[in-house]
């Protein structure tokens, strides 16, 4: 049955009181700077409209229920051949008298929404300006940028100078999805924002999941009447249009009341998707009404999606500088064992490395029983207990909080020294541990307004009461400390790891030199979930883990000595193996290298071996160790770069030849400069907290590349109409 919308409120169901709940999308009207219709397919019969349609193109009858050949045959024309196209968002360009004794020119913008239909919204057509130059700049100062201070700063000052706002603000979200102003560029007479947060109830997930389709909205004027859709119900579905990438879309009526209780008068908002989450936005005010015409919107996409692409390069190049100096330390760890027979005094001999690395105050480790500590910590017991507590929560590479009184209230004493608690469980067993601790820090959060004060008053727009005034408002914030960030996190994800890996090999040796503790040492290497053998000096296995075993076809026989493991290796690697085992327990040379192993489960893997033969003295050695280490998630990541890297190149090559056709030069140039910023982010991405996550960041990042390339292309087509008049075929 088709739903009755007579009584029913655009923008869904929503009050003051759960603005979570508006349907934003669901606007039935539009700005009335731009005319509106939804075509039926493939006939493209008018069957919806905005109200001014008629009178803003000059028509002599209602457009419902004609033809667009009859109506505009020219906007027609340019339709009917991209019917067969994705048409998500394909602006096309229309210049076109309209009446019979005046002319205008509009541009197009065509999209087809989820439930059919096709969609063309007509704005003025603004004055022509060929911006390849500053794009070309722009450009070149966003990729040089080598900070993301530094970006954001330039991305806002190249916005203000393009789109011409009052005020530029670079919006960033954190963790908990409250929002900070990181950059701003205003005029001298305006108050200064930066600096200042704003809680996430401010901007709904529904309003965040539109930015993340519709990369750029335009508010022209908060007093703007909206113009209604006739009829309100689309003939296609019977229910309101998704109007979701619709640039003329209404503004909902609370954003529009919180936008007139800031004082802005309108907005242009560009998103930032930064490997396919939305890590903020670009947010322009001005203090009067300004229309920003499609071409200077289209400049703004693209020069936004290439600072997403640069904060992607930047974010991921400071976690491979943590990578780095990991490895570094796994290396010192690893001659410690060879050289003193213990690998703790490298872990804790300069505590910058393990401190700075995630800007913490102290660290702990509990391992064997034992506890060493550096920096600021809590006591013994106190750091046992947080063992303890940390055993009890669910298992994960890395567990976070910067407030250990508000997650384990028995702690709350520990606040002064350890509010903040970063922890990596270094082995399988219970209460096994590396803890970085960081004090409480009393602070105080600037709020644009207070964000604790009730949301609403009534059910009239005029009294959201917390931004009546955005004068700020200071909250002091005890009890937590500085929240840990993602690269924290993912730079303690791999010092536990290096530190895991370093705890089983120093176990292994154990098993060797300290045959009264094999039980003990067996139960605790076999409880690993790595891949892991261990041979006497004949290279007859001691011991092997369950994970090891796993690898094995079941019904392949079991390998009881070193020679057994060339069975395992693919035949691409089994001469390589050969030689490198027979140099491990001949020449007693350690190994390290990548193969590929026949697994029992899915066949070829890539692993990296590990083979270190250990010494009681150095002529003899005790025996061999071995570890494993699944490469398969590393390698599909790699693949993952090569396969952006050609595609960038194939997309480069392409977009070039389209681009033939162009009388202006800079276009090629921009292009090259395009790639090469996708092309470096591409290489930066780096394996961060979870590795599996890499290839879906590289391919956001070419993604990001297509839709720019095509923004691109619009742009020089836009600029070839005022040099050669009629477009090229196809556009």
């Amino acid at each position: 049955m088709t739903p009755d919308l007579s009584s029913s409120p655009a923008f869904g169901h929503a009050d003051l009181s759960n603005c979570e709940r508006e349907q934003i999308q669901l606007a039935a009207s539009i700005q009335p700077h731009g005319a509106l219709i939804v075509l039926s397919e493939p006939d493209l019969v008018v069957i919806q409209a905005s109200e001014n349609a008629r009178s803003l193109l000059r028509l002599d009858r209602d457009p419902i229920g004609a033809r667009l050949d009859e109506l505009v045959p020219i906007l027609a024309a340019r339709v009917r051949p991209r019917l067969d196209d994705d048409l998500a968002q394909i602006p096309l360009v229309l210049r076109t008298p309209v009446g019979v004794d005046s002319a205008r020119d509009f541009d197009a913008i065509v999209h087809r929404p989820p439930a059919g239909g096709l969609v063309v919204e007509l704005e003025p057509w603004g004055a022509a300006v060929d911006l390849s130059a500053r794009i070309n700049a722009a450009l070149q100062t966003i990729i040089a940028s080598a900070s993301l201070r530094s970006l954001c700063d330039e991305a806002a000052r190249i916005f203000k100078s393009i789109a011409g706002y009052d005020r530029v603000m670079v919006y960033r979200f954190d963790d908990e999805g409250h929002g900070e102003i990181f950059s701003e560029q205003r005029e001298p007479e305006l108050d200064a924002y930066l600096g200042n947060r704003y809680p996430d109830s401010d901007i709904p997930q529904i309003a965040r999941r539109l930015y993340e389709r519709n990369r750029i909205r335009l508010l022209v004027d908060v007093d703007y009447a909206p113009v209604r859709i006739h009829p309100r119900a689309s003939p296609v579905t019977g229910e309101d249009l998704d109007m979701s990438l619709c640039s003329l879309r209404s503004m909902s009526p609370i954003h529009i009341q919180y936008l007139k209780n800031m004082g802005v008068g309108a907005t242009l908002v560009a998103s930032l998707l930064v490997g396919g989450r939305l890590w903020g936005l670009i947010a322009c005010h001005h203090c009067g009404p300004r229309f920003v015409q499609y071409e200077i919107r289209a400049v703004c996409e693209l020069l936004a999606e290439a600072v997403a692409t640069r904060i992607a390069a930047l974010e991921s190049f400071v976690q491979a500088q943590a990578e780095l100096s990991v490895r570094r330390l796994e290396q010192r760890m690893v001659e410690a064992i060879s050289r003193e027979g213990d690998w703790t005094s490298a872990l804790f001999d300069d505590p910058r490395t393990l401190l700075q690395t995630v800007d913490a105050a102290g660290a702990a480790l509990l391992c064997d029983g034992r506890i060493l500590t550096t920096g600021d910590v809590p006591g013994t017991r106190d750091l046992r207990e947080i063992g303890a507590w940390l055993d009890t929560q669910p298992r994960r590479a890395v567990m976070a909080t910067a407030s250990l009184r508000r997650d384990e209230l028995r702690l709350a004493d520990l606040t002064p020294v350890a509010s903040g608690i970063l922890a990596a469980p270094v082995s399988s067993c219970t209460g096994e541990y590396l803890i970085w601790c960081r004090p409480e820090r009393v602070r105080t959060v600037t709020w644009g307004g207070n964000p604790f004060k009730p949301a609403f008053s009534g059910d009239n727009p005029s009294q959201l009461s917390p931004r009546r005034s955005f004068a700020q408002w200071h909250q002091v914030v005890e009890g937590t400390s500085d929240p840990w960030t993602s690269a924290n996190l993912a730079t303690a994800r791999l010092i536990g790891e290096s530190v895991a890996d370093v705890i089983q090999q120093f176990r292994s040796v154990r098993v060797l030199i300290a045959q009264a503790q094999l039980a003990q040492v067996r139960s605790q290497v076999g409880a690993s979930e790595q891949p892991i053998l261990i041979a006497d000096a004949d290279g007859v296995f001691l011991l092997t883990t369950q994970s090891f075993e796993r690898l094995l076809h079941p019904d392949q026989s079991r390998p009881r000595c070193l020679d057994d493991l060339l069975d395992l290796f693919s035949e691409a690697t089994q001469v390589e193996a050969r030689r490198r085992l027979d140099e491990l327990v001949t020449h007693r040379r350690a190994w390290r290298g990548e193969v590929e192993l026949n697994t029992g489960d899915i066949g070829l893997r890539p692993f990296l071996v590990r083979a270190d033969p250990v010494f009681s003295s150095p002529e003899r050695v005790l025996g061999f160790v071995l570890l494993l280490t699944d490469l398969s998630e590393r390698k599909r990541a790699e693949d993952a770069r090569h396969r952006v890297q050609a595609g960038l190149l194939e997309q480069q090559k392409i977009m070039r030849q389209q681009l033939q056709w162009s009388a202006n030069p800079m276009y090629r140039e921009l292009l090259s400069a395009i790639v090469a910023n996708a092309q470096l982010a591409a290489l930066e991405v780096t394996d961060g907290v979870d590795l599996g996550r890499v290839p879906a960041l590289v391919d956001a990042v070419q993604s990001s590349v297509q839709r720019t390339t095509q923004l691109l292309e619009h742009l020089a087509w836009y600029s070839a109409q005022y040099t050669k008049g009629d477009p090229p075929a196809g556009n």
